[in-house]
């Protein structure tokens, strides 16, 4: 039997970037209901970019609130630029100030709000513990002689700690999100990288990209947790997106040039927007188009 045209992922196509935030929110939801339904805990490796944006804003949004447990939610990342949390290319802090609202929670959002106004809904922001928040630990190891190794390590031994194991003691996360670079890199995994190995650790040190921006060190998840997450999310939008995803959804399979096929597996569900996916053999409309 030839195999899938997509790996066995599924691929939708919606109108814009709005419609691809709302459905990634719809599945993102409906997978943590099912991790919490299953195991009464969620682990959800986050991402960053311009894809996380319209997606953090959509989840935060209170009409979320009372759509899932979120206090049996725990947030991990998917990979990590090398910068404190407050800079502006933290994936982290990223998500603190639009996910969780952060700044609120500390007192400094400059309009008044409170932790409890999170809590309550009265302001955007998911009300998640912040002991179940596991950013990779940037601040804690700058001062070492490796830092970004260190913090590979760190991250690796966190996770075995607190997700259950797959095959060859890998993290199985209920969810893993990612968006896909102009490179057709996921996560930081970059053409080429040693992360796309099966015996790769969990998590690994990566050298700041000369070809992407931001050139920044960073820490990524290796690819084997894909296969063995209960979903991965992958997210385009817009025409810049629509050459790469030519290559990597096309007829040829080579991860290592192109390291977004890692992530076409069955257990994988592809979200673009029209204008991403218009170099697809897929059929341009505004309604949902899926195939496999």
């Amino acid at each position: 039997m030839a195999e899938p045209r997509y790996g066995g992922a599924e691929v939708v196509v919606l109108a814009d970037e709005k419609e691809v935030a709302a459905e990634a929110a719809r599945r993102t939801i409906a997978a943590i209901r099912d991790a919490i339904a299953a195991r009464k805990v969620a682990h959800v490796a986050l991402t960053g970019g311009s894809t996380a944006v319209p997606l953090y804003r959509e989840l935060a949004d209170p009409v979320h609130r009372g759509e899932a447990d979120w206090s049996r939610v725990h947030l991990w990342w998917g990979d990590e630029r090398f910068v404190p949390i407050d800079h502006p290319e933290s994936n982290a802090g990223l998500a603190y100030r639009l996910l969780l609202a952060i700044a609120a929670r500390a007192a400094e959002s400059g309009s008044g709000a409170q932790a409890v106004d999170v809590d309550a809904g009265d302001v955007p922001g998911l009300p998640i513990d912040p002991q179940n928040v596991h950013p990779i630990e940037v601040e804690e190891t700058l001062s070492e002689s490796e830092p970004v190794e260190l913090a590979a390590q760190m991250y690796s031994a966190e996770l075995t700690e607190h997700l259950p194991l797959a095959r060859h003691a890998t993290p199985r996360f209920d969810l893993v999100m990612t968006g896909v670079g102009p490179d057709g890199h996921i996560m930081s995994i970059f053409p080429g990288s040693p992360a796309l190995a099966p015996d790769a650790p969990v998590a690994l040190a990566v050298p700041a990209p000369e070809h992407v921006e931001p050139r920044l060190p960073r820490v990524t998840l290796a690819a084997r947790v894909l296969p063995v997450a209960g979903l991965v999310l992958v997210m385009a939008a817009g025409n810049s997106k629509a050459e790469i995803l030519e290559k990597i959804l096309g007829p040829e399979r080579d991860p290592n040039r192109w390291p977004g096929q890692a992530a076409l597996l069955p257990n994988a569900v592809w979200l673009l927007d029209q204008e991403a996916a218009s170099r697809l053999d897929v059929p341009a409309s505004r309604n949902r188009f899926v195939s496999t």
